[in-house]
């Protein structure tokens, strides 16, 4: 059967179709608004599942899927691929083996058991697993098997848009294919900072180097209450000397990407852009956002509300090509950059728009590579192409940017808390320009940001082992 009458039509396997050991499955990954959803739905509203704060503080240490949000997908599998139309549910026994959370693939196969010829009922094995072969929920289900052949078109449902994570989810998808990346993580001397470890490498995202005191690792695994038994160990006494080390291994070959773990940002990069580190690099280091805007239709980057306080124009530089690596790390092969300023002509009492169309002028003579430029752009003209309409702007980048850069720190870091707070956006970080990517976590970060964030270190660190020469 060819791939578009597989997605057009739903099509049955009657009871005399049907062999003991035939099997149907699907893929499904958690996402935020599969639990928003099933709780609208069922009006099961548990603080555990719709409640990020109080998850943090459960025996779990995050939001989590209803239980019987794997038994709607055995549902799924059942009644659309096999029997499919015009089986008819009997029962169905459920056992929840393990959590699922936010990102996790769950793959559900039903598998024939049993057929009673007299009654047309089969049994089914259905088992959920999750992206590492554990099972997370199984059970027995007995149908009504349809007798005649059921071939109808599709139904396609509405769309229905929450104001969620469906461009943090993309990035998760697009790593999932790289091996996952070695990473050493700093100092994770308390329970939040280990968890973005141990999510991230039970997500095949990462695989851990716990560089710290081991005897306090351990007391946040414990209070945790997380196994990290597989996970290599760095004894050093403080976290001082567990930046250092990190930066060694990163220097050594040994990692290719670092992740904050519970100590100051600037005492971890102080020793990343220190003159004998190894890991500077021509460029200047800078911070990109990865934002997932309810309202935006693609990953919206943003740069740099965390490092430059008041770039130069040399340094805006190596903030824009930096930003424009990331997003060919991520597949954009051609990101679309908007410099921003106040207004969208060049005033010479306005640096940034002066700068702005410097900057513009430099990647059309090859001086900034692998992207489109324009500015200067304010905002509203970057992101809406009815508002670069109304002001007559003719260009490629206006109203269709993948990134935005902003003029200084205090302005990218207004409109990243501006687009957290107003616009219910989410944002991944990473800082880039060394020669490893580094994951500055925040202990207000949830799960599906830690995890984020890191597959946009794995797709960056896989992206400049490529470029290397």
């Amino acid at each position: 059967m060819d791939t578009g009458a597989e997605k057009t039509f739903i099509e049955n396997r009657t009871f005399d179709e049907l062999q003991i050991g035939d099997n149907a499955s699907i893929e499904r990954r958690l996402t935020m608004d599969d639990i928003k959803l099933f709780a609208v739905m069922s009006g099961d509203v548990n603080p555990a599942h719709v409640d990020e704060d109080f998850a943090k503080s459960s025996r779990f240490q995050e939001v989590i899927a209803h239980g019987m949000w794997g038994g709607a997908l055995i549902s799924t599998v059942l009644g659309t691929e096999m029997p499919g139309p015009g089986t008819i549910y009997l029962g169905q026994t459920l056992r929840f083996r393990a959590p699922v959370g936010l990102g996790d693939v769950i793959k559900v196969t039903v598998r024939v058991l049993e057929k009673d010829a007299e009654k047309k009922r089969v049994t089914f094995d259905c088992r959920c697993t999750n992206q590492n072969g554990r099972d997370v929920v199984e059970g027995v289900a007995e149908v009504l098997a349809p007798v005649e052949k059921i071939r109808r078109a599709r139904t396609i449902m509405p769309r229905v848009r929450m104001a969620e994570r469906a461009k943090l989810h993309e990035l998760l998808d697009a790593a999932t294919q790289p091996e996952p990346v070695a990473m050493a993580v700093v100092h994770p001397v308390d329970a939040q900072s280990l968890l973005g470890a141990y999510e991230s490498a039970r997500a095949g995202l990462i695989v851990p180097v716990l560089v710290g005191p081991e005897a306090r690792i351990r007391q946040a695994a414990d209070e945790a209450e997380v196994d990290i038994a597989g996970f290599r160990i760095l004894d050093v006494p403080h976290s001082h000397a567990a930046a250092e080390q990190a930066v060694a291994l990163a220097r050594s070959g040994a990692v290719h990407a670092i992740m904050k773990g519970s100590l100051h940002s600037d005492e971890l990069l102080r020793e990343v852009v220190r003159r004998n580190s190894g890991l500077r690099t021509e460029r200047r280091i800078s911070h990109v956002s990865a934002f997932d805007v309810p309202t935006y239709p693609r990953p919206l980057f943003i740069t740099d509300a965390g490092i430059n306080i008041a770039p130069t124009l040399e340094e805006k530089i190596d903030i824009v090509q930096n930003a424009i690596d990331l997003a060919h790390a991520v597949g954009i092969a051609l990101p679309k950059v908007a410099i921003l300023s106040a207004v969208e002509t060049v005033n010479p009492k306005i640096r940034s728009t002066v700068e702005a169309a410097a900057l513009c002028k430099m990647a059309e003579r090859g001086q900034i590579c692998g992207a489109l430029l324009d500015g200067p752009l304010g905002f509203d003209n970057a992101v809406s192409e009815a508002a670069a309409a109304t002001k007559g702007i003719v260009s490629q980048v206006a109203g269709q940017a993948d990134i935005l850069v902003a003029p200084d720190l205090e302005s990218a870091n207004m409109l990243v808390k501006q687009l957290t707070y107003l616009a219910d956006a989410t944002g991944a970080g990473l800082v880039v320009g060394a020669r490893v990517p580094i994951v500055l976590t925040s202990r207000a970060d949830d799960a599906i940001t830690r995890l984020a964030s890191c597959a946009l270190a794995l797709l960056l660190a896989q992206y400049q082992l490529k470029k290397a020469p």
